[in-house]
C-alpha cells in the first residue's frame, strides 16, 4: 500500500468519508430523536408511538462506523504484515497509542449508538424499552457518540499514516544501504 500513493489517498478518503457520514448521521439522529412530548403516559403504562427517524440514522451511523474501523484495520494490518515479510517491522508507540485510543473510542461509540438506536424504536403500551418501562434517548447522546466516530476513525487514520509512512521509510533506507 505504502508504494502505491493514489491507493493510500483512496482509502484515507475512504475511512475519512465513512466517519464523516457516521458523524452527520449522528448529528441529525439528535435533532429527530423522540422527545418528550412524543411519549404518552396511561397510568402505569407508557406508550412510544411509532419509530423515529432517529432510528434508521442510527442505523446507518453504526454501519457506517463499523465498515470504517474494519477497513482501518484491514489497511493497518496489510501495511503491517507487507513491511513483516521484508524486514523485522517497527511499531512506533505513538501508533500504538493511536490505535489503542481509536478502539476505545469506536468501543464507546458504538456502545452509545446501538444503545440510543434501540430506543428510538416503538415502544408499545406495558413492553416499553426495558423491563416495561419506556426510555428517551437523552439530549446530547447520538451528538457525542458523533464527536466519538470522528475521534475513532480519524485516530485510525492517523495510526495507518504512520505505519505506511514509517515502512516507505525504512524501505528507502533499506535501498540505499543494499
Amino acid at each position: 500500500m505504502g508504494k502505491q500513493p493514489l491507493g493510500c489517498v483512496l482509502m484515507f478518503s475512504v475511512l475519512a468519508s465513512l466517519g464523516l457520514v457516521s458523524f452527520a448521521a449522528c448529528l441529525v439522529a439528535e435533532a429527530k430523536r423522540s422527545k418528550k412530548v412524543d411519549l404518552k403516559l396511561d397510568g402505569k403504562m407508557c406508550f412510544l408511538p411509532g419509530k423515529s427517524d432517529a432510528f434508521e440514522l442510527g442505523v446507518a451511523a453504526s454501519v457506517s462506523l463499523c465498515t470504517a474501523q474494519i477497513i482501518g484495520n484491514v489497511l493497518l494490518c496489510a501495511s503491517y504484515w507487507w513491511s513483516a515479510n521484508t524486514r523485522k517491522p517497527k511499531k512506533p508507540t505513538l501508533t500504538a497509542i493511536l490505535l489503542a485510543f481509536s478502539w476505545i473510542s469506536f468501543g464507546v461509540a458504538a456502545i452509545l449508538i446501538s444503545a440510543a438506536t434501540s430506543m428510538s424504536r416503538a415502544q408499545p403500551y406495558g413492553e416499553g424499552w426495558l423491563d416495561g418501562e419506556c426510555y428517551l434517548v437523552r439530549d446530547g447522546v447520538y451528538l457525542s457518540s458523533g464527536v466519538l466516530s470522528l475521534l475513532a476513525v480519524f485516530t485510525l487514520i492517523g495510526a495507518a499514516s504512520i505505519t505506511i509512512t514509517n515502512n516507505q521509510v525504512l524501505d528507502q533506507a533499506h535501498k540505499i544501504n543494499a
